[in-house]
């Protein structure tokens, strides 16, 4: 399977899947539906959010011929290596190629193991390695927020999938990963023409993300400091993780990261309910500037 390509340009983000079958609501028909309109819009990947298991992706990759499917991450404190390791090949015999597995570390406050996470991803991929089906590297990539973990990710996996981060940090992952890994970072929209509303609506969002010490020593690395974490964020804050405004104003956001160095952005749409929506309309215009397909 090959480095690039596999993603496409532009995909999906979101944990509406996740939230749906964690809490036992999932309407087969209604996710199979969009699954398959995502595929025939064009887009390259749906990243599956919300701390997914190997299983959350089935379904979608059974509802569509083409699309890439991705954990937007698994996070390795809940699920053992050996088992996702078999649990990756069966999905893999299925669907040969489509699967991408996203590991990350996640938070503190959410993993009652958590420590040492930079040793532990090590440790973990090892496990990968020397299981008996093994997860190839080409097949996995990291959520990969700081230099060292950037590095782990382009010489142990197929690249970095890194979230709430800027044009600035997707120019120095680059540097950091070399010009072969896949660079493949989360970008935030909010689709509204009026520029402080759509502010409000992303503070709404980011409130949640300014109280994870991983993301707010990230933005301390790129120049943001504590004034820019009040009330849910600074505008300056706010304008260097989202994208806000029609369409046209994410696609030039989505041409700026892609030039920073960036092979694919996973679009994460937020609207008034982002863990559980599926913003359908949302997508459908988005689809028409993006560059999906390519």
């Amino acid at each position: 399977m090959p480095r690039r390509g596999r993603l496409g340009k532009v995909g999906i983000w979101s944990s509406a899947w996740s939230n749906a079958l964690r809490e036992g609501r999932a309407d087969v028909g209604e996710f199979g539906d969009t699954v398959a309109e995502l595929d025939a819009l064009g887009y390259g990947t749906l990243w599956i959010g919300g701390s997914p298991a190997v299983d959350y992706a089935v379904p979608a990759l059974e509802a569509a011929p083409r699309i890439t499917v991705a954990t937007g991450i698994l996070s390795i404190w809940d699920h053992e290596a050996a088992e996702v390791a078999a649990q990756w090949t069966a999905v893999e015999r299925r669907h040969p190629g489509r699967f991408v597995l996203g590991l990350g570390v996640s938070h503190e406050g959410f993993a009652e193991r958590y420590a040492r996470p930079y040793s532990a991803m090590r440790e973990y991929l090892d496990a990968l390695d020397s299981a008996a089906d093994p997860v190839p590297e080409e097949a996995r990539v990291l959520a990969a927020l700081g230099p060292r973990m950037l590095e782990l990710a382009g010489d142990r996996s197929a690249g970095a999938h890194p979230y709430l981060v800027t044009v600035e940090h997707t120019a120095r992952a680059r540097e950091i990963l070399g010009k072969d890994a896949v660079l493949a970072p989360d970008l935030k929209v909010v689709l509204d023409p009026d520029l402080e509303s759509a502010r409000d609506a992303a503070r709404g969002y980011l409130r949640l993300y300014l109280k994870l010490p991983n993301y707010t020593d990230n933005l301390r690395r790129l120049g943001f400091d504590e004034d820019d974490f009040r009330d849910g964020g600074s505008d300056r804050l706010v304008d260097g993780v989202f994208a806000l405004g029609d369409a046209d104003a994410v696609a030039e956001r989505v041409a700026d990261f892609l030039a920073a160095g960036a092979d694919h952005l996973a679009i994460q749409v937020v609207t008034d309910d982002p863990f559980h929506d599926l913003p359908r309309a949302e997508w459908r215009r988005l689809a028409e500037t993006l560059p999906v397909g390519g």
